[in-house]
């Protein structure tokens, strides 16, 4: 089989890819999770910091309800981890590929263009 080379950081076989099967499968699930609008702008929101769902809520602009149903989500994917203090639950993203992912993006996306 041939080789991939993505610029001058990553050369990779297709071997070795097959051999991570299970990598594989963990991306793809955790890009249809984020791929959501709404989810993607969640996990915006929270960056490499951990937010109550209330300042979610108020920075994202949509219902309690609505914010709840993708945190849910993102939590029963392995996206996002919570804590609970008091009456408040905190979320913050519990997997370090998925901060450089969403890094990237908006490197990609949100910077002016060139």
């Amino acid at each position: 089989m041939g080789s991939i080379a993505l610029g001058s950081k990553c050369d990779f076989t297709i071997e070795d890819m097959l051999v991570k099967e299970e990598d594989i499968d963990r991306a793809s699930r955790s890009l249809k999770a984020i791929s959501h609008p709404l989810r993607l702008k969640i996990l915006c929101v929270l960056g490499d910091k951990e937010v109550s769902v209330q300042d979610i809520v108020d920075n994202v602009g949509t219902s309690q309800s609505n914010i709840s149903q993708h945190l849910a989500i993102l939590r029963d994917k392995g996206i996002l981890a919570s804590r609970k203090d008091a009456n408040r639950v905190y979320y913050r993203v519990g997997d370090y590929r998925t901060l450089r992912l969403i890094s990237m993006m908006q490197e990609v996306f949100c910077s002016a263009p060139h």
